[in-house]
C-alpha cells in the first residue's frame, strides 16, 4: 500500500499573475427589478447573445456589447431584448443554443423544449424530449449532417443514458446506454461519454459499449464536475482524499502524468492525497498533471492556458501549463460558472459577470517584470496555439531576449546564454551594456521598446568588481562562441573588436590567437585600446594583418630595444627573425637586416639562410649582395656561404673557393693564437676537409698556394689528390703524418666511382711508397704488410709478388696470398658463370629463331599471286605476314602493296 502524495514543483506563493478581470454584463436591476425572490438557474452566451433562466420559469434574451477604452478597460453594455415565460411554473434548469438551427434548447420540467433563438417561440411541430434530468451537445458530432446536432441526456429511466438528433423541427433517439450506476453528470466527444456516477468516473464508448474506469469518487460528499476541454479529453473534478487501487488499467492517468509533477511516496496508507482537477483522455490516461484546486469547488471552465474554478467564496485560476495557481479573485455567492467559445461567465442568483482574459502578452511582460522567468517562458509557449505563426515567433523571439537579460542580470551565464541563442539575440545589444566596448563607427542603436532595464553594466552590478569581472568572462566566453557562426553575420567587426578590447583589458592569453586568425577587429578603435592597455606586441600583430608590416616592426624593435615595456613574449628577437624571414618586403629584410646582425649575427643571418625555398630558388634577393651585406660580420657570412654550398649545393666555383678560404683563413688565426688543438678548430678542420674532399668546383691550385708553408699537411694530401697527384699526396700522408690509416681512407675516397682498375692502381701507389728503395723503417714496412692482409681484393697478386722483397716469408703474406687465390679461384668461376649464361642465352635465342621460320612454305604452277591474280613463272616471290604470295613486280607497287595490307588481316607470324 502507498500514500502518494503531490506537491508542487514551486511551492512558493505564485498567485501575482493578472490574467482576468472581473467584469459586470447584467445587473440586479435589469433582469429582476425590485422581485428578490428571482433567481438566476441556468445561463448560456452564443456571440453577442446572452440568454438566462430563472426560478420562476422565464428565459430573458440580451445582446452584449463589448467595448474597450483608450485606456484599454473593457466593459459590457447588456440591452434586453425580450422575455418568455414558459408556463410550466417550474425552474429553467439548463439551456444550449444551437446556432446552426437557430434554436435554443430549454430544460425545464425534465423536459427539452425546441425554442426560437429570436423570438423564443416553441417550434410548430413541438418538437421536444422527455424525461431528460440533465443535457449535453456533442461537440465533436459523428453523424457528419450540418443541420442537426447530437444532444446526449441523462434520463430519468435508472442508469440511463439517451442520445439524440435534433432537427430543426423534430429529434430523433438515435442510442440507449445502460450504465452500472446512476449517473449524475455527463461530457460526450464523439462516441465517448464521460460520466460521472454514483461512486466513480468511468469513459464509455455508446457505439461499442466499451467503458473505462477512471477512478472513484463519492457523489453524496461533493458536487461531481465532468467538463469537454478538447478533442477526447475531459477535466474532472476529484475529491480530496482520492483513494486508489494501484492496479491497471485504473490508474493510467496517474503513469502518464508522474513526470510531470513531484511526488512524494509513504508506506502508510493507500490515498492520494489533494488530487483535486483531473485531467484524463478517452483512453483513461492523463496527458496533465492535475490541477490543485479548492475542495469545494462547485464548477470549472477553460480559457486556454488556464483552468478557472469557482467555489463558495474566490474564482482561481490555475494554469494548465505548469499546474501553479496564477490568480485569485474574490467572489461570493457564486453557483455558476461556463465558458462560450472562450468567453467565461460567472453567475450569482441575481447577477451576470464576465472573466475578461487580460492579452497574453501583457500577462508574459508582469511576469517578466517580476523575474519570474519559468513562468513567462511556459505561458509564451502555451500562447503558441492562440497566435498567428509569424507573430508568434516574433514575440517569443522577444520575450527569449528579454528572459536572458534577466537571468545574466542575476549571474545565470548558463541559463542566459542558452536563451540568447534561442531568441536569435542581436549580440551588440549585449555589448551595449559594456562601456566602450562597441566600435565608435556603430550605427546601433537599442531594440526599442527596450529589452532590459539597464542603462550599462555599471548599473547593473552597482559598481561590484567581483560580478563586473564575471559578467566580462561571460561576455568574452559568448562571443568567442558566436564570432564563428550565423549570429555573427553582419556584425563581425563590432563581435571581433568587443573580443579584442575584453582580451586586452583582461591580460587574456586568447588575445594572441585572436590576432593570429582570421578576424574583422576594426583598426582605428583596437589599435588605441591596445596602446591604452600596452599591449604592443599585440598592436605589431593587428598591423601586420592590416597589411602595415613596416608598423608592425617598429613597433617590435622598440620593445627589445627597450623603449616602450611589454613582456609578452621574451623571444621577441627570434620572433622578428622569423617574421622577416618570410617577409614578401624586401625592403623591409634589408632595412632592418643590420639591426637583427649586430644583434645577433649567427641567428640574424637566418633571414636570409631559412627563406622560403620557391622564393631562394627565383633568387629575389641577389646572393651577391647578402654577400656584401655580410662581409662586416665573419660569423653570418660563413653561415650563408654554408648554405649556399651545402644545402643549396649552389654550383659556382665563387661560393665554393670563398667558403674553403674563409675555413683556411679562420683556422690559420686560431694556429696564430694558440697551439691546442681546441673545439673550434677541430670543428673547423673537419668542415675544412670535408669541403675539399666533396667539392670538385673550387680553384685547387688557389687554396694550395695558400696552405703551402703551413702545417695542413691533411689538407694538401687533399688538394694534390683533387690535382692526381697522387704520390705527392701519398708521400705527405705517409712520410708526413705517419697516418697509414689515412693513406688507405685516402686510396678509397680517391677511388670512389671510379673503375677496379682506378683502384687498384692508387692501392699499388701507396705499396710503393711504402717500399720505397732505401727505406729502412719497420713501421712502413708493418704498414705494407698489414695493407697487403687488409685489402688484397684492391690488388694485383702477380705485380704484388714481383715488388714485395725476398726475404719477405709465405707466412708473413698467408693473409693476402689466400685472398688473392680465394679471389682467382672467385673470378675463374665467375667467368664460367657468366660463360654458361651466355650459352644458354644464345640457345634460347637459337631457339627462337627456329620458331620464328614456321612452317615450309610450298610453291606450284597452281598458286595464283594474290596481287594479280597471275600464276607465279619462277620461284620467287614476297609472302606477307598472312600467308598470301605476290609476285616481286607486284609488291613493288606502293598503291597495290597498301591495298594488300588493307584487305589482309594484321596478326600473323612474319617470315
Amino acid at each position: 500500500v502507498i500514500t502518494l502524495i503531490y506537491t508542487p514543483d514551486h511551492p512558493e506563493d505564485t498567485m501575482s499573475v493578472k490574467a482576468f478581470k472581473l467584469v459586470s454584463a447584467v445587473e440586479r436591476e435589469m433582469l429582476m427589478g425590485d422581485k428578490n425572490y428571482i433567481n438566476i438557474e441556468c445561463i448560456e452566451c452564443c456571440g453577442k447573445n446572452l440568454y438566462i433562466g430563472t426560478n420562476d420559469c422565464f428565459i430573458y434574451h440580451f445582446l452584449l456589447d463589448e467595448k474597450v477604452s483608450t485606456a484599454g478597460k473593457t466593459t459590457f453594455a447588456a440591452t434586453k431584448q425580450l422575455h418568455k415565460y414558459l408556463g410550466l411554473k417550474k425552474p429553467v434548469s439548463e439551456l444550449k443554443a444551437a446556432s446552426a438551427l437557430t434554436r435554443l434548447l430549454v430544460l425545464c420540467d425534465n423536459t427539452i423544449t425546441l425554442v426560437n433563438m429570436i423570438n423564443l417561440e416553441p417550434v410548430p411541430t413541438g418538437a421536444r424530449i422527455k424525461g431528460a434530468v440533465a443535457f449535453t451537445l456533442n461537440e465533436n458530432p459523428v453523424s457528419g449532417d450540418p443541420f442537426c446536432v447530437e444532444v446526449c441526456i441523462i434520463s430519468v429511466k435508472r442508469r440511463t443514458i439517451q442520445m439524440f438528433m435534433v432537427f430543426e423541427d423534430r429529434v430523433q433517439i438515435v442510442k440507449e446506454v445502460f450504465t452500472p450506476e446512476q449517473p449524475c453528470a455527463v461530457a460526450v466527444d464523439g462516441y465517448y461519454l464521460c460520466l460521472a456516477l454514483t461512486t466513480q468516473y468511468i469513459i464509455l464508448n455508446y457505439n461499442t459499449g466499451v467503458s473505462q474506469d477512471l477512478f472513484p469518487y463519492c457523489s453524496d460528499e461533493k458536487r461531481p464536475i465532468v467538463k469537454r476541454i478538447g478533442r477526447q479529453e475531459f477535466l474532472l473534478a476529484g475529491p480530496g482524499g482520492l483513494e486508489l487501487r494501484l492496479i491497471l488499467p485504473a490508474v493510467k492517468w496517474l503513469n502518464a502524468a508522474k513526470d510531470q509533477f513531484s511526488w512524494a511516496c509513504l508506506f502508510n496508507g493507500m490515498r492520494i492525497l489533494d488530487l483535486k482537477g483531473m485531467f484524463a483522455t478517452v483512453d483513461g490516461i492523463s496527458q496533465r498533471a492535475p490541477v490543485h484546486w479548492s475542495e469545494n469547488v462547485i464548477g470549472a471552465a477553460l480559457c486556454f492556458p488556464y483552468v478557472v474554478a469557482l467555489d463558495d467564496e474566490f474564482i482561481t485560476v490555475h494554469s494548465m501549463l505548469d499546474q501553479q495557481q496564477k490568480q485569485t479573485l474574490p467572489f461570493k455567492e457564486g453557483h455558476i460558472l461556463q465558458d462560450f467559445e472562450g468567453k467565461v461567465i460567472v453567475a450569482t442568483n441575481k447577477g451576470v459577470y464576465i472573466l475578461v482574459p487580460l492579452p497574453l502578452e501583457k500577462q508574459i511582460q508582469d511576469l517578466l517584470a517580476s523575474h519570474r522567468v519559468e513562468e513567462a517562458l511556459v505561458l509564451a509557449k502555451g500562447a503558441r496555439r492562440n497566435i498567428p505563426k509569424e507573430k508568434f515567433q516574433v514575440m517569443y523571439k522577444r520575450i527569449l531576449q528579454q528572459a536572458g537579460f534577466i537571468q545574466f542580470a542575476q549571474l545565470q551565464f548558463l541559463e542566459a546564454k542558452e536563451l540568447f541563442r534561442s531568441g536569435q539575440l542581436d549580440v551588440r545589444e549585449l555589448i551595449s551594456l559594456y562601456p566602450f566596448l562597441l566600435p565608435t563607427s556603430s550605427s546601433f542603436i537599442r531594440s526599442h521598446p527596450p529589452l532590459h532595464e539597464y542603462a550599462d553594466l555599471n548599473q547593473l552590478t552597482q559598481g561590484d568588481q567581483e560580478k563586473m569581472t564575471k559578467c566580462k568572462r561571460f561576455l568574452m566566453s559568448y562571443l568567442n562562441e558566436v564570432r564563428s557562426t550565423e549570429v555573427a553575420n553582419g556584425y563581425k567587426e563590432d563581435i571581433d573588436t568587443a573580443l579584442l578590447k575584453l582580451y586586452a583589458e583582461a591580460n587574456h592569453e586568447s588575445l594572441l590567437d585572436l590576432l593570429v586568425s582570421e578576424n574583422f577587429c576594426l583598426l582605428t578603435d583596437s589599435a588605441a585600446w591596445l596602446e591604452k592597455h600596452k599591449k604592443y606586441f599585440a598592436l605589431g600583430l593587428l598591423y601586420h594583418y592590416n597589411g602595415q608590416d613596416a608598423a608592425a616592426l617598429q613597433l617590435w624593435v622598440k620593445i627589445v630595444d627597450g623603449e616602450i615595456q611589454d613582456s609578452t613574449r621574451s623571444d621577441l628577437y627570434d620572433y622578428i627573425v622569423d617574421f622577416l624571414t618570410f617577409c614578401s618586403d624586401q625592403e623591409l629584410v634589408w632595412k632592418y637586416s643590420e639591426w637583427i646582425l649586430q644583434k645577433n649575427e649567427e641567428v640574424g643571418v637566418q633571414i636570409f639562410t631559412k627563406r622560403p625555398l620557391e622564393e631562394q630558388e627565383k633568387n629575389n634577393i641577389n646572393p651577391d649582395d647578402i654577400i656584401s651585406c655580410l662581409n662586416k660580420y665573419p660569423k653570418a657570412r660563413v653561415k650563408y656561404l654554408e648554405h649556399l654550398v651545402l644545402e643549396r649545393k649552389i654550383q659556382k666555383e665563387k661560393y665554393h673557393t670563398h667558403l674553403a678560404v674563409l675555413y683556411l683563413e679562420a683556422i690559420l688565426q686560431l694556429k696564430s693564437v694558440t697551439t691546442d688543438n681546441c673545439t673550434e678548430m677541430t670543428e673547423l678542420l673537419l668542415k675544412l676537409r670535408s669541403l675539399l674532399q666533396k667539392s670538385d668546383l673550387y680553384r685547387v691550385r688557389f687554396i694550395l698556394d695558400k696552405i703551402q708553408g703551413t702545417d695542413l699537411h691533411m689538407e694538401s694530401a687533399i688538394l694534390y689528390g683533387k690535382l692526381e697527384e697522387h704520390e705527392k699526396a701519398l708521400h705527405i700522408l705517409v712520410h708526413e703524418l705517419k697516418d697509414f690509416h689515412a693513406a688507405e681512407e685516402y686510396c678509397m675516397w680517391n677511388s670512389e666511382s671510379r673503375d677496379l682498375q682506378y683502384r687498384q692502381r692508387l692501392f699499388h701507389m701507396l705499396l710503393s711508397v711504402y717500399l720505397a728503395p732505401g727505406s729502412s723503417d719497420c713501421a712502413l714496412v708493418m704498414a705494407a704488410v698489414d695493407l697487403l692482409n687488409n685489402h688484397a681484393a684492391e690488388f694485383d697478386a702477380g705485380l704484388v709478388l714481383q715488388v714485395v722483397p725476398d726475404s719477405w716469408s709465405v707466412q708473413l703474406l698467408s693473409p693476402f696470398l689466400a685472398g688473392a687465390v680465394r679471389q682467382s679461384i672467385h673470378t675463374e668461376r665467375m667467368t664460367q658463370v657468366a660463360l654458361g649464361l651466355a650459352q644458354a642465352e644464345n640457345l634460347i635465342y637459337k631457339h627462337e629463331k627456329v620458331k620464328q621460320k614456321g612452317a615450309p612454305i610450298l610453291l606450284s604452277d597452281k598458286k595464283v599471286c594474290h596481287v594479280c591474280q597471275s600464276p607465279f613463272c619462277e620461284p620467287v616471290f614476297v609472302r606477307y605476314p598472312n600467308g598470301s604470295m605476290a609476285h616481286t613486280h607486284c609488291a613493288a607497287n606502293r598503291h597495290l602493296n597498301s591495298n594488300v595490307t588493307h584487305h589482309s588481316p594484321s596478326s600473323s607470324n612474319q617470315t
